[in-house]
């Protein structure tokens, strides 16, 4: 354990007001490191330090902003053995994971967004019509994308490195400043990046990184005057907070929050590619993703050989420590969320679901460990279908046609990303478009990493990703003249 983390506030580390707490590793229960608690006074701080820095970086060059966005994905990818070992220790994801999908697909982010096309700026019609008074009046019009201001970026403790880089990335290159309040269970990661971003040569008050376990913390960050924007990743119950905030004040808002995705398996579905998706997806990072298909909806004729396969998927998972190679599910987050995804599956068996996979021998006597849980028999008012479990569980129902399977999917609050798997590509294409979510994989779980993202329903507020993060980070202002 090091000396404890400072806060990073108008180019400077600065010692936290609040002191300093303990952050765990949840695979061991040790303590990685002490983050900084700042306080309520020291985050509107950050907020006033972003709101000073923003005239000077908003009239930057774009070439000039891409080209620190460059040198930091190539200080993160320089540095990715080092920074490795620590995001592991504080999130209990694999090595593979956080490799790849953590500081691998931050590099990536933040290279993507060194890269701005000028369509993705600004688009020139002609715009014809009638003037005032009604006289006839040709006019040019050119659409300019202009940065909102100060983005406060609040992110999700499932990844520190790929979820920070996605807001910070594309607000930057549009020349925003941003304020970021990482998650309380893993910040130091975040601190990591705020140094690279500094030696990438972001100028003072651009980035500034405050931390703590205290709501006011984060509350300060939302409703400080200095902000214009708040980009949110985390649950629905504290996206409405933020939203409340937000409309008190005007404030612009995207939010990626809950997921419970639906994913419809047809009897003429290839079972095996299914089954996979399904059972990597949801076991990845031991469930704690909101992208993952925990409500498998299977058509009746084939419900007893996917719910056999994907309990034998799952039986074959490796469980245990992260670093070791092999290990395909980690701990989850902390022993306050073991215990609330474990009330989720008892729930279910008292309200009459069957969990065919919930019992993992061997488990480490040390960390937040869990096993992957297949719930049949389940039916579509159980709490563990409708809610939010984030963690290794899906609920298992059947339906008998496509109708059917469609009302399933949709009769949900949330609307994030679902799944189709049919051998007949019109029809899963066809289901897809009548589904409300934000995004539906066919007969894939992956992603295009250029598509828009984000939810219907209580599943969110906006899109990202690609062109559409840049939307998202930018107002549009009209410059009209006579033509």
């Amino acid at each position: 354990m090091t000396d404890g983390q400072r806060l990073f506030v108008a180019g400077e580390w600065v010692e936290p007001d609040g002191g300093h707490y303990e952050v765990i590793d949840p695979a061991t229960e040790d303590v990685v490191g002490l983050a900084p608690e700042a306080s309520a006074a020291q985050a509107k701080d950050a907020c006033a330090a972003a709101s000073s820095a923003f005239e000077s970086w908003s009239r930057t060059r774009p070439e000039e902003r891409a080209a620190v966005l460059a040198r930091a994905a190539d200080l993160i990818l320089a540095r990715r053995a080092h920074l490795t070992g620590l995001a592991c220790a504080e999130t209990g994801a694999t090595v593979p994971t956080v490799r790849g999908m953590q500081l691998g697909v931050a590099a990536a982010r933040f290279r993507r967004y060194s890269h701005v096309e000028p369509t993705e700026w600004a688009i020139a019609p002609q715009i014809n019509e009638a003037g005032p008074m009604g006289k006839a009046a040709v006019m040019g019009a050119l659409a300019i994308r202009q940065p909102v201001g100060v983005v406060t970026c609040i992110t999700s403790y499932n990844n520190p490195w790929a979820n920070p880089a996605g807001k910070i990335a594309p607000a930057l290159a549009m020349g925003n400043t941003v304020v970021v309040k990482p998650a309380p269970q893993d910040p130091l990661s975040v601190y990591r990046m705020a140094e690279i971003l500094e030696a990438a040569g972001v100028p003072p008050g651009v980035v500034n990184v405050v931390s703590g376990e205290a709501v006011e913390v984060g509350e300060a960050t939302v409703s400080s005057p200095d902000v214009d924007m708040v980009s949110f990743t985390g649950s629905t119950a504290v996206g409405v907070r933020i939203a409340e905030v937000c409309g008190r004040g005007m404030k612009r808002q995207l939010m990626e929050l809950g997921g419970k995705g639906a994913a419809l398996v047809f009897d003429d579905a290839d079972l095996g590619s299914a089954v996979a998706g399904i059972g990597t997806t949801f076991s990845f990072y031991s469930g704690q993703i909101c992208t993952a298909p925990t409500r498998v909806l299977v058509q009746r004729g084939v419900y007893g050989r996917l719910v056999e396969q994907l309990v034998a998927y799952a039986g074959r998972l490796t469980l245990g420590d992260p670093r070791e190679a092999g290990t395909v599910m980690g701990p989850v987050i902390s022993a306050a969320h073991r215990d609330r995804v474990r009330a989720y599956v008892e729930s279910a068996v008292r309200e009459g679901a069957t969990p065919l996979v919930g019992k993992v021998v061997d488990l480490p006597e040390r960390g937040f460990y869990l096993g992957p849980t297949v719930l049949a028999d389940c039916s579509n008012d159980m709490r563990a279908v409708r809610e939010e479990i984030f963690g290794p569980v899906v609920a298992v129902l059947p339906f008998d046609d496509e109708e059917e399977a469609i009302t399933l999917a949709n009769d949900s609050e949330y609307g994030l990303i679902d799944y189709v798997w049919s051998g007949d590509v019109a029809r899963a294409f066809r289901v897809a478009r009548r589904l409300r979510a934000g995004g539906v994989g066919v007969n894939t779980v992956g992603r295009n990493m250029e598509a828009p993202f984000g939810g219907f329903k209580r599943s969110g507020v906006g899109r990202d990703v690609g062109s559409y993060a840049l939307h998202a980070y930018s107002e549009v202002q009209a410059i009209v003249w006579p033509g």
